[in-house]
């Protein structure tokens, strides 16, 4: 595969199987919905994280870690009355040979999605927009515009055209990946390729669609994306450790991050690659607790109406059995979230509400081995061990797409 091919990714990272992260009273972070009136019992059928398990899952882990070339990684997962499983392996630098930390920030890539869209979900549970609204409404100039709605952006079902696929992206991003970008330049890939279809025809991963509903979560609050994310998801949502940056500053202590998403297809260091050409598609930064909290606030709808939260949790097919695309999110064998991939990083962020169980993996990569994103492979492993009847993705997943 590829340079430009991989680069093309942010990748496709929605299942990461080639099928496939409001307002407004300023300042207030408004009532939490949904919470369950009992939680479920935990599950007979999760392992205890014993120290016979936790061997198990170490030589998953490290077998994972040295076939598919991976520097380092962070894998934790939790269960109610079960235990967790909280390690690392590999280095984080590759020169000094320093270790993973459990205290590391992280890029998230596609993660980012999720946050965006719940932004977007408390607008509605607000009335202060529609599910089916047209994007035109909000946004002049969109192909479709005055059909695809923002329901059929935040599925993943718009037809509009990835502007991560365009060669004049991915060129511009490959040599000079400390630039800026803005979102109307990124439409502007976009938009100069036809539709690829007719809204809610099918599902198509597109970062565009996640761009067009932060310029709407902009436009309805008067306020920029980064500071609704913060007060009307971030807060509320109870993470002390992620933020949405504006430019490509990396809070201490990371992870350097390596990627073959460059010009020549060599391994680089990205870890100070700006992160704006991905804005509200995946630029967010954030550590293995907040995401541990976040993805099981994300699967049981704390943030938003019961009524909101059910519309979310419709998914559609996604390609492969077992696994389909929400509003913002995905289920995949029953494990809820989403992934994230974007040059030098990778993470998984998943909840499984039948077993009450966590799993969040971090890798300072996005190499890929074999056509696969690595995060996928980690989550096989881990899962193949503590929940068989949930293995994530479900099978080994074919190579990524892109059309």
């Amino acid at each position: 595969m590829t340079p430009t091919a991989r680069i093309r990714l942010l990748r496709r990272a929605c299942v990461a199987l080639a099928a496939a992260g409001a307002l407004l009273a300023p300042a207030t972070a408004g009532p939490a919905h949904g919470s369950p009136s009992a939680a479920p019992s935990p599950s007979p059928d999760f392992p205890e994280l014993t120290p016979a398990v936790a061997a198990k899952l170490d030589r998953a882990v490290q077998d994972t870690l040295r076939e598919a070339k991976v520097p380092g990684v962070i894998v934790g997962l939790w269960a109610p009355g079960k235990g967790s499983y909280v390690k690392t392996f590999g280095v984080a630098d590759k020169e000094t040979g320093a270790r993973m930390r459990t205290d590391f920030y992280t890029r998230i890539g596609s993660q980012t999605k999720t946050f965006t869209v719940t932004a977007l979900l408390r607008l509605v549970d607000q009335g202060k927009v529609g599910l089916d609204d047209p994007i035109g409404t909000y946004v002049s100039g969109v192909p479709n515009g005055d059909r695809i709605t923002l329901r059929e952006l935040a599925g993943m079902r718009s037809g509009l055209f990835n502007y991560s696929e365009d060669d004049a992206f991915d060129k511009a991003l490959t040599t000079q990946g400390t630039r800026p970008f803005t979102p109307q330049q990124l439409l502007a890939y976009s938009f100069k390729h036809p539709v690829n279809f007719a809204p809610n025809a099918r599902f198509e991963y597109s970062n565009t669609n996640l761009i067009l509903l932060g310029l709407v979560i902009e436009k309805v609050t008067g306020q920029p994306l980064q500071q609704v994310l913060k007060q009307q998801v971030i807060d509320p949502a109870g993470l002390h450790h992620t933020l949405f940056p504006t430019n490509a500053a990396f809070p201490s202590p990371h992870a350097q991050g390596y990627t073959d998403q460059s010009a020549s297809g060599a391994i680089v260091n990205a870890t100070d690659w700006n992160p704006s050409w991905a804005w509200a598609a995946g630029a967010m930064i954030s550590d293995l607790e907040d995401l541990r909290s976040w993805a099981k606030t994300l699967a049981t709808g704390t943030l938003l109406t019961p009524a909101t939260q059910a519309e979310r949790l419709k998914t559609t097919p996604a390609g492969i059995p077992g696994a389909g695309y929400g509003l913002g999110l995905f289920d995949v064998q029953g494990w809820i979230g989403h992934n994230g991939s974007l040059p030098g990083y990778e993470s998984l962020g998943v909840y499984l509400p039948e077993e009450q169980a966590t799993l969040v993996v971090i890798l300072n990569t996005d190499a890929l081995h074999d056509g696969q994103e690595p995060s996928t492979l980690f989550g096989e492993a881990i899962t193949e061990i503590v929940t068989p009847d949930h293995v994530y993705p479900g099978h080994k997943p074919t190579p990524p797409r892109h059309g």
